[in-house]
């Protein structure tokens, strides 16, 4: 597995959480990396991603509260959660695009070639 998430824990809603992504055995500097989400029960949901370009795409309901950033010198990307809600609660995966030097703005589930085993965060109220 060539992604590793790592940061998640359980904090108050309000408080804040870094999640970081480190890739192993291969560069991921020419796609977009991203962060999605999922709840038991419920399908994998898009959260942030950033192009190869440094381009970022957030989905609306994180948008003023997470920072999705990366790291090419050490093959990371990271996700800045703040003022977390409980509605934040999930399993959150990182995960590389498959198509290089990608410049749009859709990314779904297909679009990803790489994911990681996730890493839980819990919100509580």
């Amino acid at each position: 597995v060539p992604l590793t998430e790592s940061g998640g824990g359980s904090v108050q809603a309000g408080g804040s959480l870094t999640l970081s992504c480190v890739a192993s055995g291969r560069t991921f500097t020419n796609v977009a990396m991203a962060w999605f989400r999922q709840v038991p029960g419920k399908e994998r949901e898009f959260v942030a991603s950033i192009r190869w370009s440094g381009a970022k795409t957030y989905v609306d309901a994180v948008k003023g509260r997470f920072t999705v950033s990366r790291d090419n010198t050490r093959n990371t990307v990271s996700l800045q959660m703040n003022s977390l809600k409980p509605e934040d609660t999930a399993v959150y995966y990182c995960a590389a695009d498959r198509r290089p030097y990608y410049s749009g703005t859709s990314f779904t589930i297909k679009d990803f070639e790489f994911w990681g085993q996730g890493t839980q965060v819990t919100v509580s109220s």
